[in-house]
C-alpha cells in the first residue's frame, strides 16, 4: 500500500471560495495556515463570525481527501486541488473515518488535531451546479454524509507541500465521530 502522502497545498488572504495552489505553506500552531484569511484564534468564517465573533477557531486548517476529486470527476465535475477552498489535499488518508481529536502529521514537523466535518454550503453549487449534492451522501440507515473534508487546528507549526508523508495518530479510545463544525 502507498504511503499517504500530501497531494497539494493551499491558501489565500482573502475570503474567496477557492484558494490557489502554493509550493508550500507554513502551518502556525494555534493560529492556521500563515497568509490565509481563515487563520486566527477565533472564527474567521464569516457565517461563523455573524453568529459569534469570539468562538475559538476551530476550522484553522481545511484538509479534502484527494479520492474524493477522483469521485467527483466520475461523476462529471471538474474540481482541481484548491477549488473547494481546502488548504490541504491529501491521499491515502481516510479523513471521514477520523475520530474527533485524531492528530495528522504533515511533513517534518507539523501538526493539525481534527475537530470535525466540513459541513458543505452553497457555495458549492455556484461553483458548479449539482456540487454540493454530490459531495452529500447517505449512509445505510439514512443518515446523512459529509464528504467535503475535515477541519483541524494547529498543534505544531512547519512548512507543508506537496509530496510530504502524512501520519495518522489516534487519539486514546473511546473514539468519537466527527461532526460538523
Amino acid at each position: 500500500m502507498n504511503e499517504a502522502r500530501v497531494i497539494a497545498v493551499a491558501a489565500d488572504d482573502a475570503h474567496r471560495f477557492s484558494k490557489p495552489v502554493c509550493d508550500r505553506i507554513r502551518l502556525i500552531e494555534g493560529l492556521g495556515v500563515a497568509g490565509d484569511a481563515h487563520a486566527g484564534v477565533t472564527v474567521k468564517h464569516r457565517s461563523r463570525v455573524a453568529r459569534d465573533p469570539g468562538a475559538a477557531n476551530l476550522r484553522q486548517v481545511h484538509l479534502i481527501h484527494a479520492e474524493l476529486l477522483d469521485e467527483l470527476a466520475a461523476k462529471g465535475f471538474a474540481v482541481a486541488p484548491g477549488d473547494m477552498g481546502e488548504n490541504v489535499l491529501v491521499r491515502g488518508v481516510a479523513l471521514l473515518d477520523l475520530p474527533e481529536n485524531a492528530v495528522l502529521h504533515l511533513g517534518a514537523s507539523a501538526a493539525v488535531r481534527v475537530t470535525g466535518l466540513r459541513n458543505p454550503c452553497s457555495q458549492l453549487d455556484r461553483f458548479a451546479p449539482g456540487l454540493m449534492a454530490a459531495v452529500l451522501d447517505r449512509d445505510r440507515d439514512g443518515g446523512l454524509v459529509r464528504k467535503a473534508g475535515v477541519m483541524a487546528v494547529v498543534v505544531a507549526g512547519g512548512d507543508v507541500g506537496a509530496g510530504d508523508a502524512v501520519r495518522v495518530e489516534l487519539p486514546p479510545p473511546p473514539h468519537r465521530a466527527l461532526e460538523p463544525v
